[in-house]
């Protein structure tokens, strides 16, 4: 017992003089942990209300408990089951038609040959990026209006004017090409950065072997980024049941809401709009979160089964 206390001491003195030679490092690194602590901590114990009857006289600790009676709510809500559904209908179709569009473009971008080129390229690309979804979506409104651009487009080719922002067939579609335009660009620097790690001999001497530039992307390429895809994958399911509450907030409308409302537009609805009830709301945001949290564990898992290592080692 006594050895191990002095191995305590021996530890603490270490860590001290770690600090000490690293002072500065340790000062920049304070604010940030503040910052995460007083940000992302310390609110959790607003969690507590999703098991409580919140009352604003008696404050979160002094409110009754009611157990799990929110969420045997959520389940018997009509809305929220909607919105349960859209949100996973959205999130997994971004997956599957949005997902590849940076990984095309980095590679694009990549086996471009003139420097000057390629960085012109970039800013074209990631300047969307930097616009916020209220400008977007203003744009796009005037673009898809019943006397917009593209109804002008089609008449002039003698077609029938559609209400684009009003149809429900078309509003996803409408999601997912503005979200591939907005942050396609953006999102394609990650997968640069991976493919400029790649070592340039590998291509040397894939060309010296006679490989055209489609075999050189299909296997040096693709197999270099690998590691990086997964892990970036692995994000995109774990952030499933977000759905993307900027963009769909700002371009939806009542006409299209049984297709475009999601957890968290519905979260704000009954927060903001309804008769507030904030352990409800706080149930609904603490499912939503649970749900990520199983499904990046759940998908870390399966990666590390397939690729030999996951994304929390």
């Amino acid at each position: 017992m006594k050895h191990s206390k002095i191995g305590s001491k021996t530890d603490f003195r270490k860590l001290g003089r770690e600090i000490a030679r690293n002072k500065y490092i340790y000062l920049i690194m304070s604010f940030g942990i503040f910052y995460l602590i007083l940000f992302s901590y310390v609110p959790m114990r607003g969690l507590l209300l999703a098991f409580k009857d919140y009352k604003v006289r008696r404050g979160i600790m002094g409110s009754p408990w009611v157990g799990f009676a929110h969420f045997e709510r959520l389940f018997r809500e009509a809305d929220f089951r909607r919105a349960f559904v859209n949100t996973l209908q959205i999130s997994f179709g971004r997956i599957l038609f949005q997902f590849p569009f940076p990984i095309l473009i980095a590679i694009l971008v990549n086996e471009l040959r003139g420097g000057k080129g390629k960085k012109a390229l970039q800013t074209i690309y990631t300047f969307p990026h930097f616009l916020s979804w209220v400008i977007v979506a203003v744009v796009v409104g005037n673009v898809f209006e019943s006397d917009g651009a593209a109804n002008q487009l089609i008449q002039l080719f003698g077609g029938e004017p559609r209400l684009f922002l009003a149809d429900k067939t078309l509003f996803r579609p409408l999601l997912y090409f503005t979200d591939v335009w907005k942050e396609s660009g953006w999102s394609s620097i990650i997968y640069l950065s991976a493919i400029s790690a790649i070592s340039g001999e590998l291509y040397e001497a894939a060309a010296v072997d006679g490989a055209n530039r489609l075999q050189r992307i299909v296997h040096i390429t693709l197999p270099g980024i690998r590691s990086t895809v997964v892990v970036m994958l692995l994000l995109a399911v774990g952030g499933v049941m977000n759905g993307g509450f900027d963009q769909i907030f700002n371009m939806s409308n009542p006409t299209v809401q049984k297709v475009s409302d999601i957890i968290d537009t519905y979260i704000y609805r009954i927060t903001f709009t309804q008769a507030t009830d904030f352990g409800f709301s706080t149930a609904v945001g603490l499912f939503k979160s649970v749900i990520n949290f199983v499904l990046l564990v759940s998908f870390d898992f399966v990666a590390r089964k397939f690729e030999g290592r996951g994304i929390m080692e």
